[in-house]
């Protein structure tokens, strides 16, 4: 079996591309399904976010998996296979159990060290066991990755004033808007990205802006939690009356499709009316024929890599010091997975000395008599499966521990030759 990960990120394509390949949530126990329904694809799960679309698999033959995601990511995303392709990265064994840790500890992030992405990868997997596309090998690589996330927010600073996509929007605000407190601000959508948006606007001295979305009791909701940012609730319905009066706008909504485009802003905006649109969603809220009108401004969660860069360099030493810890839980996920090639025959041993061990002790009980049999059976049993456990243990702990492959490949063989296993599982199978 092989562990894939097949994908495309903010650094392999633009979100022109990543938002046509975005899986609401809703849609993604269904492409759980259909990966899993293909013929060499074991176990499946999906992680979408605005940077990234990745799935991981557990597959028979890894070329094969390969192929199968890889078409399926065309077809269900509309995009051509071979456009597709130059976006694609894909990842074998070691390098995609290392991808999944890095992705989990933030530091695969455009935002470098981010705590949203770690909710992200948990709430994958949930989706993932869910859907029962996730099993025992991406269940224990998802557990893995999550306790590495953890342990490097915990054990290093690098979560320590980590800016988040919704804080980056904010400070690319302030750099092409310096007296941002000064003008008409909106925010369309009322989420976890828009909560985190006031959340920065309040520390940049932003105050009074309006909250657009669908569900009036959630904007309400957010202007409770915030009464210092003097929030004007409006219903979905009041978007465009809102925009006509607006110097600055943030959207980020979870529509599948763009909410402007250039003819609902060109008969909303007097001609001559600036505005600036952040747009933090991926897919876009905003269309790109937006950029032909002659005094809006578009920005998407491309152009925050821009800001993003310049608190780059001062993080380094940080994730020098979170890899120490990602080498640490990859040893450990390999050792269990390596662990795997030994259980057909440690199971097949025990499959075989349990057999012997049932044939002995019915002949023993036969000759002690019904009387004795009846009264002591019990305690022979646990006597005969002691000796058996106790016998077993030490060569079983040492087989699944031996790190050097070939080593435990030969120990594996020689308790095969020894015990005649090879006969066993084909008696089995027969």
């Amino acid at each position: 079996m092989h562990i894939v990960v097949v994908g495309l990120s903010h650094k392999t394509a633009p979100v022109a591309v990543r938002e046509k390949l975005s899986i609401p949530e809703a849609r993604r126990p269904e492409a759980i399904a259909d990966l899993c329904a293909q013929p060499h694809i074991l176990e499946a799960a999906v992680l979408s976010t605005c940077n990234r679309l990745e799935v991981y698999l557990v597959t028979a033959e890894a070329h094969q998996g390969i192929r199968e995601a890889t078409q399926y990511l065309a077809d269900s995303s509309g995009v051509p296979l071979p456009h597709l392709r130059q976006h694609l990265f894909m990842l074998l064994h070691q390098d995609a159990v290392m991808h999944l840790l890095r992705v989990a500890a933030g530091l695969d992030s455009l935002v470098l060290g981010e705590g949203q992405i770690l909710a992200q990868v948990k709430h994958c997997h949930k989706i993932g066991q869910q859907a029962q596309g996730v099993k025992s090998i991406l269940n224990r690589l998802f557990k893995q990755a999550l306790e590495t996330g953890k342990r490097v927010r915990t054990e290093t600073s690098i979560g320590t004033g980590a800016v988040s996509i919704s804080s980056a929007a904010a400070e690319l605000a302030l750099l092409k808007v310096p007296d941002l407190s000064q003008r008409r601000i909106a925010i369309i959508g009322a989420g976890k990205m828009a909560r985190l948006l006031v959340i920065h606007l309040l520390s940049k001295g932003v105050t009074g802006f309006r909250v657009i979305n669908r569900s009036v009791e959630r904007a309400n909701a957010l202007a409770k939690e915030f009464p210092q940012a003097n929030l004007t609730v409006h219903a979905y319905s009041e978007m465009l009356p809102v925009l006509a009066q607006t110097d600055v706008a943030f959207t980020s909504t979870a529509a599948t499709e763009p909410i402007l485009d250039r003819a609902v802003l060109a008969s909303t905006l007097a001609t001559d009316q600036p505005l600036m649109l952040f747009d933090i969603s991926v897919p876009r809220n905003v269309h790109d024929d937006v950029n032909q009108l002659p005094h809006v401004h578009v920005f998407n969660v491309d152009d925050l890599k821009a800001v993003v860069s310049q608190n780059q360099e001062a993080r380094r030493q940080m994730v020098r010091e979170a890899e120490v810890i990602l080498e640490q839980d990859w040893e450990a996920f390999d050792l269990w997975w390596q662990a795997l090639e030994t259980v057909p025959t440690i199971n097949c041993l025990r499959d075989k000395v349990e057999t012997i061990r049932v044939q002995e002790l019915e002949k023993a009980l036969s000759r002690l008599g019904a009387e004795f049999a009846e009264k002591h059976q019990e305690v022979i049993e646990a006597l005969t499966r002691a000796i058996v456990n106790k016998i077993l243990h030490d060569p079983m702990v040492q087989l699944r521990a031996q790190r050097d492959i070939e080593a435990r490949r030969q120990a594996l063989q020689t308790l095969q030759d020894l015990f005649n296993l090879e006969a066993q599982a084909a008696q089995s199978r027969g």
